[in-house]
């Protein structure tokens, strides 16, 4: 790299608007959109999609809500032409839905062209040439009157050939290609030009597309050029302003956003952001930001696993992991502070009227909202904590783990997903959680137990294993659990006390099992914990009792 950029690199002029307005404005709707998927992200891809391909992802373009669909560009090759009549002549386009193609300023291009579309109901042709100056000078060795030409021929060949096209109904669109790095005062002149010579009007507008082909701007000084082209235009409610931005500093979706503050009413973009070099407008992504502002989109990604996965066997390209809304990790916390949050936001809630608004840490958009598990969230690694760890037990399994205990079990369980240096699943989660306490019989394992007397004056007697060898024990407490503890004490375990209690149900039905709790004490202030399982929840607490016994004589070898 340089050490001096400025020697080679020089900012894009930008035009000068002191008093501009879009800082100051909110969105208030969703602008038009209209899918490019099928031509400019198709024209992206190492390889091209076929006809079936092209139109599976059109139905899904139809099913997700796009009322406008650039479907190709016939004149380019025989595969775009096919496509174009096969949607026409097998009535594949809805009533609601227009279908636009695009074609360069060239008479043998529009004559194509307009071949492909005879039959349709409605069509949006776009037509387009490049204006900048790097582009009049390198590429065409063109003056600005003549380039400004070739938009009003291709503009009259158009209209020429629309007797040809009998019952359809055309609008037209214009593009200035590289809008963003040409002169905005001769990309007016030249949109003026062509909207005089179609002959636009309010009831019949032109739509002009103004692309920032190469995003040589930032987004701000793209919102200024955007706001003074729709400032200075005449006639400005015979055209449709729309914004077609590329990717190349990875700012597209800002540029867009600030753009449609700045007046533009319509965004050309694709799905994920498909298109060429670092690509287009990431519909999905600049859609659902509408969406969480409150603003209906006019889009339904409900089904977004789906879409993810048309998308990708009909284009071969992957869509990343942390994609905004659509990556498979974007709702996804391994951070322990991160799953405490989020598990405390969905429990606050749950105590909430349905239509609450949506208010959880680290979670932009309620992932239910576009088809997303909410046992996607929380995933657990070496980096977690607590919280994930007893969100996934409580969603998966219903094990609704005491605070104190989801502390002492997120330590060994962390030490456990360490050893095996990877992610580890709720199941697996689960079964260290039953290695841990739950399954444990040495040195003790309940054979029987049975309780009996008035609340306050509990007797019980108890059959167990003692490494390995039968006994039997009695007490006297004023529940079966105190009556428990003093009888093992009495079969000479050293003392210790029952400093918490809990238990729930875990399924229901006539099968029903309860899991319970139990916190000793022993020590002069050491605690552990004990779970047990059970049908019986009093056969679940006495299990839980020893469960802690066991862990005691564990950590004491």
């Amino acid at each position: 790299m340089l050490k001096d950029p400025s020697r080679r690199y020089r900012p894009v002029p930008v035009v000068p608007l002191p008093d501009r307005q879009w800082p100051s404005r909110m969105h208030k709707q969703a602008p038009i959109w209209c899918s490019v998927d099928l031509r400019d992200g198709n024209q992206a891809l190492p390889v091209p999609m076929n006809v079936a391909q092209k139109m599976e992802l059109f139905d899904l373009l139809v099913q997700i809500g796009f009322k406008e669909i650039e479907v190709g560009f016939p004149a380019a090759s025989k595969t775009e032409f096919d496509f174009t009549r096969k949607l026409i002549e097998e009535n594949r386009v809805p009533e609601d839905v227009t279908i636009q193609v695009l074609v360069q300023a060239r008479e043998e291009l529009i004559a194509r062209t307009v071949e492909s579309l005879r039959g349709a109901r409605r069509v949006i042709i776009h037509l387009y040439n490049s204006t900048s100056p790097s582009q009049r000078r390198i590429v065409f060795n063109a003056s600005k009157e003549e380039v400004l030409q070739i938009a009003l021929r291709g503009t009259r060949w158009i209209k020429e050939r629309l007797g040809e096209m009998p019952g359809t109904d055309v609008v037209f669109q214009y593009s200035p290609e590289s809008f963003s790095a040409t002169e905005t005062d001769y990309a007016l002149e030249v949109c003026e030009a062509v909207m005089a010579e179609w002959g636009a009007t309010p009831q019949k507008p032109v739509i002009l597309n103004l692309p920032n082909t190469v995003e040589v701007v930032t987004c701000n000084q793209h919102a200024d050029q955007i706001e003074w082209f729709c400032r200075n235009i005449k006639n400005r409610d015979a055209a449709v302003i729309s914004v077609h931005t590329h990717n190349d500093r990875g700012t597209s979706t800002a540029a867009t956003e600030l753009a449609l503050l700045a007046g533009a009413q319509r965004v050309e973009g694709t799905l994920f952001g498909n298109g060429e070099r670092t690509g287009n407008l990431d519909i999905v992504t600049t859609a659902l930001n509408f969406y969480v502002l409150g603003i209906s989109p006019g889009l339904d990604f409900t089904e977004m696993r789906r879409i993810r996965e048309v998308y990708e066997r009909c284009t071969g390209m992957d869509v990343h992991a942390r994609h905004p809304y659509a990556g498979e990790l974007v709702f996804t916390a391994f951070s322990g502070s991160h799953q405490d949050a989020i598990k405390k936001g969905f429990a606050h809630m749950k105590n909430l009227p349905a239509d609450a608004t949506w208010d959880v840490p680290y979670l932009v958009i309620d992932p239910s909202d576009i088809g997303r598990q909410y046992r996607e969230v929380i995933r657990v690694n070496s980096q977690s904590g607590k919280g994930g760890m007893a969100y996934l037990l409580e969603t998966e399994f219903g094990i609704y783990l005491p605070r104190a205990l989801q502390i002492e079990f997120s330590k060994i369980a962390n030490d456990e997903v360490d050893r095996l240096g990877r992610e580890v699943s709720a199941a697996e989660i689960r079964d260290m959680f039953w290695r841990e306490y739950v399954d444990r019989t040495t040195p003790w394992e309940l054979i029987h137990f049975h309780a009996d007397g008035v609340k306050g004056d509990i007797a019980c007697r108890a059959s167990l294993l003692h490494h390995g060898r039968e006994v039997r024990v009695t007490g006297q407490g004023n529940g079966p659990i105190a009556s428990f503890v003093n009888a093992i004490i009495n079969y000479g375990e050293p003392t210790f006390e029952v400093s918490f209690y809990s238990e729930h149900s875990l399924s229901s039905g006539t099968e029903a099992s309860a899991i319970a709790y139990i916190e000793i004490c022993y020590d002069g202030g050491k605690k552990l914990f004990g779970a047990g399982v059970d049908t019986s929840i009093e056969f679940a607490s006495i299990k839980a009792v020893l469960s802690a016994l066991n862990r005691r004589a564990a950590h004491n070898r």
